[in-house]
């Protein structure tokens, strides 16, 4: 298939699509727009951006064409040998993984607004871009100048995303025979040198894990904005990534800069090429439900920061932050109780990428992450050190991506026993495929290396004696959170509800300073929640709420805790 792309007037956001397919046969041809993005495990409701869609034969002719799903059309084909299809897209949407026009950018991202004939998904396609001379494409695709880009089959294309611009910035550097491009669109000023040298390490590490790269060169598309974003979506030979606020990037943001490009990366093997067995191939048509996401999210965002530590680019001191967040996150949600992380991973389908119903789910994230350091623990601390959670994905490599197969949950865990040479059973069954907590494993874990959990009580009463958080938009109080069982939800607070005053003391935006001044373990709020206001007297039952996790250094660590440390962490303890 041939497909392309123009625009006419980029402040309209639409992008015009004509599409050609030879060798036609039959009655009907039908034509699908994906329902979803891989990497994102939600339906992504693409056609909603689809307008005056249109079908041609050879001669000129319009042939009938039918939506018969939300997003597939049946066409009329009898005697039609050409085919031609027409519509435009609104691509009005900027972020790592949308589709997106204005007058300084063409950033697409093929699996949003591509349509494909499902019984010819195998077949080459070229695209073909009306852009203006001058303009840079970068993409990961084979090219012919800037203005044509090839992909041997749609699996290829839908994976490659491409901004076009005149303003994009570009560098690269090889590594073992690999070609790494950084790109970078927006208002920005790399600093070449700290971003090539942090790069070369995390990716050189990341190289050392696996030996062999997917493809033979990887883009690094970043959409550098001027507002506060952080987001990254996932290709075999590329990633976009989304940053700002751009004045910040070289500074406050660079941290979440390497975080997040080390994770992406990452991904390149993890659940691009190392893919579950439900998920091989891809159905662009419907839910590819897996519970592995502990190992496709998990894992990944478990070594996004974690090579960067062992690698040298993070100090401890930036990369415990960031594990602390993780604590955080499963700590403060009672839902570990109620949704295993194999479970959540189900569910990302359902309601993954929204709060949606109070303490329901986990996170494939959070909690995979956490599970995956427990995980490479248990498979250090069983050979000595001799061996990590490093094999077992190198095994995943080897064994079943390098041999196109999709590998299974019994597969994973079998690969997590043959590596330690130890029965997985208990860890799996309480703890991936069981609702708990996870903070007995977690300590166990943490002595390993010759560390140590605690807690330390949120310097914020309404948190820490209470049970509740807030925000403060325009000057209200509002709920955002309660604590599963705390004060606040047994006196009947609200997620919503805004807090008026508290002892008869009007808020301003100051309900932590009043709280402190006050001193006291029993508070009366006056709340408006829905249509009413009413008094709400609450008193602290003595737990502290919101706590925040840490880990510290052991006093009393012993020579093999050492060993371990200095193993973990490429670094003496």
């Amino acid at each position: 298939m041939n497909y392309k792309l123009s625009f006419q007037y980029p402040s309209t956001r639409y992008i015009n699509f004509e599409i050609t397919a030879e060798n036609i046969s039959g009655e009907a041809t039908y034509i699908q727009l994906p329902s979803w993005r891989p990497g994102r495990y939600e339906l992504g409701n693409f056609a909603k951006n689809v307008r005056n869609f249109q079908a041609w034969n050879e001669e000129g002719k319009e042939i009938s064409a039918m939506k018969i799903t939300k997003d597939k059309w049946e066409l009329k084909t009898k005697g039609v040998k050409r085919l031609k299809i027409t519509y435009e897209y609104f691509a009005s949407e900027l972020n790592a993984g949308s589709t997106f026009l204005d007058d300084s950018q063409l950033y697409v991202n093929p699996v949003n607004c591509c349509v494909y004939i499902p019984d010819r998904i195998n077949e080459e396609c070229s695209v073909e871009l009306k852009i203006p001379d001058g303009w840079k494409t970068a993409c990961a695709l084979k090219k012919d100048g800037e203005k044509k880009l090839f992909a041997k089959n749609f699996d290829e294309l839908a994976d490659s995303p491409f901004i076009s611009s005149p303003t994009i910035k570009h560098n690269y550097f090889i590594l073992d025979g690999v070609e790494f491009h950084l790109w970078f669109q927006g208002v920005s000023k790399p600093e070449w040198s700290s971003v090539i040298s942090d790069f070369f390490i995390f990716i050189n590490e990341q190289m050392c894990i696996y030996k062999t790269f997917p493809s033979e060169h990887y883009h690094f598309l970043f959409q550098v904005m001027p507002q506060r974003i952080h987001h990254g979506v996932e290709h075999t030979a590329s990633t976009v990534i989304a940053l700002g606020p751009a004045h910040k990037l070289m500074g406050e943001v660079y941290n979440e800069f390497l975080g997040v490009s080390c994770h992406e990366l990452f991904h390149a093997w993890n659940i691009k090429s190392i893919r579950p067995a439900e998920m091989l191939p891809y159905d662009y048509t419907k839910e590819n439900y897996s519970r592995l996401g502990y190992v496709c999210e998990g894992v990944t965002t478990y070594y996004g920061d974690y090579l960067l530590l062992r690698s040298g680019v993070w100090t401890e001191e930036e990369f415990w932050p960031a594990f602390h967040e993780r604590m955080q996150k499963h700590f403060e949600s009672h839902a570990r109780y109620f949704l295993s992380v194999a479970e959540s991973s189900f569910d990302t389908w359902l309601d993954g990428y929204v709060p949606g119903a109070p303490h329901r789910k986990t996170s494939i994230y959070h909690e995979g992450c956490l599970l995956a350091f427990v995980t490479d623990i248990f498979i250090r601390k069983n050979t000595s050190a001799k061996k990590s959670l490093d094999d077992v994905m190198r095994k995943l490599w080897t064994d079943f991506a390098l041999k196109g197969r999709g590998y299974t949950e019994a597969d994973y865990k079998k690969l997590v026993e043959e590596t330690s040479g130890a029965d997985f059973s208990y860890y799996w069954n309480n703890f991936f495929y069981k609702a708990n907590d996870y903070e007995p494993v977690l300590r166990e874990a943490f002595a390993v290396i010759g560390c140590e959990l605690e807690f330390a009580h949120s310097r914020r009463p309404h948190e820490d004696l209470f049970g509740f958080k807030i925000t403060e938009p325009n000057g209200a109080t509002r709920v955002s959170e309660i604590y599963y069982h705390s004060p606040a939800e047994k006196a009947g607070l609200s997620v919503g509800d805004e807090i008026i005053s508290v002892n008869g003391i009007q808020l301003k935006a100051d309900m932590a300073e009043w709280l402190r001044l006050l001193g006291k373990t029993e508070i009366e709020f006056v709340v408006t929640s829905g249509n009413r206001t009413q008094a709400i007297k609450m008193k602290s039952d003595g737990t502290h709420y919101y706590s925040d996790p840490r880990v510290k250094r052991t006093a009393t660590a012993d020579e093999t805790m050492k060993m371990h440390w200095k193993s973990w962490s490429g670094r003496p303890f």
